[in-house]
């Protein structure tokens, strides 16, 4: 069994760890984490745990010698301190904030507005999308789990920059995003009367996960890939819809609405998570909630020679705390979809 632990259990992406790994056949909780919490019981600020994991809150120190594996849900800035420990006992780390996303210290500077303290951990560090990077973690000691919003955009856009048919100077990408999203902290922005009945663009052009995208698909292409990301509040709990607006290359125009739709299915054929929507179907997220899924749709607009996808994911799970677990099957060995086999409700 994997003894593992969750730092931040009591924040969303933390709580759906919890959630989650209690079924995972392979996996003991070994010890939940809140700073602002210590002492209490994890089922008394979450009930939906009551009688299933009735664990006192610790602090991180004592917890990480004791985890093969430490699950870090914390805000930017706080994981590298982490790490260090981590390294020290000889613990994996997977980490579910931006410490460990960007390559380029200049982008978390400018971004984020830190700098590295630990610039050494950054060269062992692994950026892991499993769909598109599970080879190279076969024996990192640190795992940056992926944005949700970049997970549901590379996924998407891998086939068509792989085949080359799509223009790549400029892609457009407008996403909606639950409310979950913005953590559990409360803000005027995520405040009932606020997101409800209601349905704005923020942080246009300026979103954090902006170098994150733009780094993961000029790593598929093999040159720089810029992209115009407009991020949306939706008044609901969770789920992503990413829909991108890509120009097709003289390929791309030259090939049929079913062409275009055989080279997504080529691409996840043998992908367990990747679900490719039928050609007139349109990804949704009701049909990918407390699942691990990413459904996907292939749109034509050859008025405009522009190919519209669609791209749908539950952010708390595919997003977040689903993913993290797939790094750690890859991680350890296990089979990847283990411990992952959550069906989307129907309604």
């Amino acid at each position: 069994m994997i003894k593992v632990g969750i730092i931040g259990a009591t924040g969303y992406a933390g709580a759906e760890l919890a959630r989650i790994l209690i079924n995972h056949p392979q996996v003991k909780i070994e010890a939940v984490v809140s700073v602002s919490n210590t002492g209490q019981q994890l089922d008394d600020i979450y009930p939906n745990l009551k009688e299933i994991l009735p664990m006192t809150l610790e602090g991180v120190d004592e917890i990480i010698p004791r985890c093969d594996v430490v699950f870090a849900s914390v805000p930017h800035g706080v994981s590298e301190e982490i790490a260090v420990k981590c390294k020290a006992a000889g613990t994996v780390l997977i980490d579910l904030g931006a410490d460990f996303r960007l390559h380029n210290e200049a982008d978390y500077n400018k971004w984020y507005g830190k700098e590295y303290k630990h610039p050494e951990l950054h060269t062992e560090a692994v950026y892991c999308i499993p769909e598109l990077h599970r080879d190279e973690i076969k024996d990192a000691p640190i795992i940056g789990n992926p944005g949700c919003y970049p997970t549901s955009i590379s996924l998407a856009l891998m086939p068509a920059i792989k085949a080359g048919i799509i223009e790549t100077d400029h892609i457009i990408i407008d996403s909606k995003s639950g409310v979950t999203g913005a953590g559990r902290g409360l803000t005027q922005g995520t405040h009932y009367p606020d997101t409800n009945e209601a349905f704005a663009a923020y942080k246009a052009g300026a979103h954090r996960h902006t170098p994150e995208i733009e780094q993961t698909l000029t790593y598929l292409a093999g040159s720089p890939v810029k992209v115009t990301f407009v991020p949306h509040l939706l008044p609901v709990n969770r789920g992503i819809e990413s829909t991108l607006y890509c120009r097709m290359t003289g390929k791309g125009a030259s090939m049929s609405a079913e062409e275009l739709h055989a080279v997504w299915c080529d691409a996840y054929k043998d992908e367990k998570f990747v679900r490719i929507e039928k050609l007139g179907s349109y990804a949704n997220i009701k049909n990918v909630k407390m699942s691990n899924y990413c459904d996907i749709s292939i749109h034509v607009d050859t008025h405009a020679n522009t190919l519209i996808i669609s791209s749908c994911i539950d952010n708390m799970v595919k997003g977040a705390a689903g993913q993290a677990i797939q790094n750690m099957n890859i991680r350890f060995g296990l089979e990847e979809t283990m411990g992952l086999n959550m069906i989307p409700p129907a309604f």
